[in-house]
């Protein structure tokens, strides 16, 4: 309008007013559905710019895992085929290594007594962690200075744990010994690294000393991700604190602690400091694990081809233990979303 003004002042002409005046608006132009309609190409969401980067970046780190993990295991395979030695030779002989194991008592022995020492020790460390992660979850004074101090024996070196663990059952002047004198509980000192019977519990002791707070940490990170309403729920509903923990908190943290527990088995699965700092594999092999054994094999025995047949076993044994674990998981993922 501003435009028309201009033009009536200087033209002289008086602007046309009403249904004769020309529209300003711009006419409404309807879509023809007969017409062709042409289509603008996509863009692509993604290209092949960022791909490639992350590629390239992540190329150094594949390369490192796989040469300290997946290079180790294949040339322990292809050295439980052969027979070698450090200063012989070495020439294929196929399943010949496999066959002296599967007929090697000492093997079969220190086999079963690995997989109970990971296994009982797995479920004391697990009951004692799931206690601890209890009590460290509750609020009260001075729980932070708890927590730290729970995680001490984690903390320790294994060898210092072991060289502690050793003087404390020393047969002739530990602690234990006197004490138990003192209380009258035994008539004289107990050998308790020296006797075959006590040897393997006085190790899964020390073990379960120093792992106990590992899995008290892993609970008590799953404890913090149940709801308090929970709790308070089932709290109103009467239901007593053991009745909370069975039916409420055990079922959300099962999970997390399932996965706690597999890595405290395989871990418990290839225990070797303890044994061979405290025993070395004694007295008359009752403290022998698969870690000794393939350790005297290869370095004593200068017997790599079976050293390695034994590493290998006890390899395709953690697979399987971690296999079985990823199954009952599963499953049980399958049966909570079904």
């Amino acid at each position: 309008m501003g435009h028309l003004a201009f033009f009536h002042r200087t033209s002289g002409h008086t602007p046309l007013r009403g249904k004769h005046a020309p529209s300003l608006e711009q006419p409404q132009l309807t879509p023809d559905p007969d017409a062709p309609r042409h289509r603008l190409p996509l863009r692509e969401s993604s290209s092949a710019g960022p791909r490639l980067v992350g590629i390239v970046l992540l190329a150094p780190a594949l390369a490192a895992v796989l040469a300290v993990s997946l290079y180790p295991v294949l040339r322990t395979l292809w050295l439980s085929l052969h027979d070698a030695g450090f200063s012989t030779g070495s020439h294929f002989t196929g399943t010949a290594n496999l066959s002296r194991l599967l007929g090697d008592d000492l093997f079969w022995n220190a086999w079963w007594r690995t997989v109970a020492f990971a296994f009982g020790t797995t479920l004391v460390e697990t009951a004692l962690g799931i206690g601890f992660a209890l009590v460290l979850h509750q609020s009260f004074r001075g729980r932070g200075w708890a927590r730290a101090a729970v995680l001490i024996p984690w903390a320790i070196p294994t060898v210092v744990t072991s060289r502690m663990f050793g003087w404390i059952f020393d047969g002739q002047s530990g602690v234990a010994n006197y004490l138990l004198t003192r209380l009258q509980l035994t008539d004289g000192y107990v050998n308790f690294l020296g006797d075959p019977h006590t040897a393997l519990p006085t190790i899964g002791l020390a073990d379960v000393w120093k792992t106990t707070p590992f899995m008290a940490l892993l609970v008590l990170a799953a404890l913090q991700t149940v709801p308090r309403e929970l709790g308070e729920s089932a709290r109103i509903d009467g239901a007593s604190p053991w009745c909370t923990f069975r039916c409420v908190t055990l079922p959300v943290i099962a999970p997390a602690l399932l996965i706690a527990a597999l890595i405290r088995v395989l871990d418990a699965f290839r225990v070797f400091d303890l044994p061979y700092v405290l025993t070395g594999g004694g007295p008359a092999d009752s403290t022998e694990t698969l870690s000794t054994f393939g350790y005297k094999t290869l370095f004593s025995g200068l017997e790599l081809g079976y050293g390695s047949m034994i590493a290998t076993a006890a390899f395709v044994t953690e697979v399987l233990i971690a296999a079985g674990f990823a199954y009952y998981l599963s499953r049980r993922y399958r049966a909570l979303e079904g």
